[in-house]
């Protein structure tokens, strides 16, 4: 019986260790491991409608929210990329002073594993002033176990004017 179980053991180890080497094998070439989560184009075009409420809350640090902690902003109306959540605060504090809301009038979106890009083209509508700007845009999302959070924004106005 000794012998069995020490048989047994010996056994369960060696896979054990098999498996691990496996891994570590999978990693240093590369391969994923990590599973990735199921999503669809109309979810990840839904997580710009979620931005764009955050807006309407008039809050920067709601509008923050929705970025990854290690994530790029570059913006519109600021030379200044915005790497940092009190960055990003900064900007949009000063944006939303002008009540802006967000329409997508072009959209193209790619998704792979636990990531997706959602670019294209918007326009922006300030409620405070009345002026539309239009722009081209581009979100990168990480999923993070929990949630969607964008990773890198960018965004910049449409050179010729209409």
């Amino acid at each position: 019986m000794k012998l069995m179980s020490l048989s047994s053991i010996f056994v369960a180890a060696t896979l054990v260790g098999c498996a691990s080497n496996l891994v570590a094998q999978a990693s240093a070439q590369g391969v994923r491991t990590e599973s990735c989560k199921a999503t669809s184009e109309a979810e990840i075009a839904s997580l710009f409608d979620r931005w764009n409420r955050s807006l309407q809350t008039g809050d920067p640090h709601k509008v923050v929210a929705n970025y990854a902690e290690r994530s790029i902003l570059l913006p519109t109306v600021s030379n200044k990329p915005r790497l940092t959540p009190a960055e990003k605060e900064d900007y949009f504090h000063h944006f939303l002073e002008d009540r802006p809301s967000g329409k997508i009038d072009l959209r193209f979106v790619e998704i792979d594993c636990n990531t997706a890009v959602d670019a294209g083209l918007y326009t922006f509508t300030f409620a405070k002033t009345g002026a539309t700007v239009s722009g081209r845009y581009s979100y990168t999302y990480r999923w993070n176990g929990s949630e969607w959070l964008i990773t890198s924004h960018h965004s910049s106005a449409m050179p010729e004017k209409k």
